[in-house]
């Protein structure tokens, strides 16, 4: 399924030209069907919930506030409301909500962070692989340590920085044991330091010339795909 630029930009939200990469390896990784029911977690304006539905599946979107009304007039707009239901106060450490062996996907973008600790990211993969059915996957995509440039920039510029946990791509392997199967990929190393989505997307474009010389690790956003 093909999507134009409007559709990214709703799906993405921000930094579009970077994270909008998440898309077709997800899909590279794992066969998406439309009788799939899938979990979203952290979503807000309930953009990969909108993706989702798309493309003919089930979705609970939840978040751990309260929605804002926009998400619903988003799924309205692409007459996607029918297949999503609504779920918040929903912690990503903690879906003791939701019975095991529910969902054939569980999905989140720049959520793990948040939990500030890797005792509780660990609980969170725990958490998510309960919840899956044999054979499911979560789907992620997380910002990523990246290099030390990248600490001083986001020391000085991001707010959250001083709660937020990035994802160790080097050291961090071990929040996946578990899974059958792991695929990890990361991308975006200069776009980060736009400062408007117009000077990240420019920005995007330089990192795709440089992205086969730039070690993983360095980069700021990392992808997976985590079967059961």
């Amino acid at each position: 399924m093909k999507y134009d630029n409007e559709i990214i930009r709703d799906v993405i939200q921000w930094d579009i030209k970077t994270w909008s990469k998440a898309l077709p390896f997800w899909k590279k990784n794992i066969t998406i069907k439309p009788e799939m029911k899938a979990l979203t977690i952290g979503e807000r304006e309930g953009g990969i919930s909108l993706w989702l539905a798309l493309q003919g599946l089930s979705v609970v979107c939840t978040d751990y506030n309260d929605f804002p009304e926009e998400t619903s007039q988003l799924h309205k707009r692409y007459n996607v409301g029918d297949r999503i239901y609504y779920e918040k106060g929903i912690d990503l450490a903690d879906l003791s909500k939701f019975t095991p062996n529910s969902f054939d996907l569980v999905v989140f973008k720049s959520v793990l962070g948040a939990l500030s600790h890797k005792v509780k990211q660990k609980k969170a993969f725990e958490e998510m692989k309960r919840v899956l059915k044999p054979g499911g996957a979560i789907l992620f995509a997380e910002n990523s340590k990246g290099s030390k440039l990248h600490s001083v920039f986001r020391k000085k510029f991001i707010k959250w920085n001083s709660y937020w946990r990035y994802l160790d791509y080097k050291r961090d392997q071990d929040l996946f044991t578990g899974f059958s199967s792991v695929k990890l990929t990361t991308s975006g190393f200069i776009a980060v330091f736009g400062r408007t989505e117009k000077q990240r997307g420019v920005l995007a474009t330089f990192d795709r010339i440089i992205n086969p010389i730039v070690p993983p690790s360095f980069n700021y956003v990392v992808f997976g795909v985590l079967t059961k």
